[in-house]
């Protein structure tokens, strides 16, 4: 894939797992984003953890080779109780890192509840919430139910943010500032009715 200018930037993003991994890749053209490709790992079906680093390493050294990506952003490892499963997604995480550094692309982590805040102003928010604004934000309009995949693509658009490329007004960035650049988006309030005397 060629890139068209020199100011162009491809990020790739990627929502770490053991059985599923998310990844998805943006493309930004000064303060325009738009969406290249988007999808999941499916790691369920291999038998040893060994094998699953393998494929990860292979998957994400592919989407690297075909897209370019100038920077990979990972989201990091949601501390738990379980010290196992902390381990086997540190390992997955550090795999796909792996697979960046080898191409030399830096990378950066963001925790979950960064990129939560970053996209949709709340650090809480579920996934279903985090995807009904990365399909917003990035006119995906169908539905594939690929939750870890928007995950990803969420984890991406915080990058960018953070970057400081989609500062469109001050230092505003994030939700906020896609609320000042598309006002018609945000809802009015209503006026209570007055209640008869």
């Amino acid at each position: 894939m060629k890139k068209e200018n020199t100011r162009e930037q491809i990020i790739l993003g990627i929502d770490p797992g053991t059985n599923i991994m998310g990844y998805g890749l943006i493309v930004v053209r000064g303060n325009a984003y738009e969406l290249l490709q988007y999808g999941v790992i499916h790691l369920k079906k291999y038998g040893s953890h060994e094998l699953k680093l393998k494929k990860i390493f292979e998957r994400i050294t592919g989407l690297i080779t075909e897209f370019l990506p100038d920077h990979v952003a990972l989201e990091a490892p949601f501390f738990g109780e379980n010290v196992q499963s902390m381990l086997k997604l540190g390992r997955a995480q550090g795999v796909a890192m792996a697979a960046a550094l080898a191409r030399d692309i830096p990378i950066s982590e963001y925790s979950p509840k960064k990129v939560k805040m970053s996209v949709t102003g709340n650090g809480n928010a579920s996934k279903e919430q985090v995807a009904a604004l990365v399909r917003m934000l990035l006119h995906i309009t169908e539905e594939k139910g690929l939750l870890d995949a928007t995950d990803a693509l969420a984890v991406a658009i915080c990058h960018h943010f953070h970057s400081g490329r989609l500062q469109t007004r001050g230092t505003a960035s994030g939700w906020k500032s896609f609320l000042e650049s598309n006002p018609s988006r945000l809802a009015q309030p209503t006026r209570p009715k007055k209640e008869p005397e």
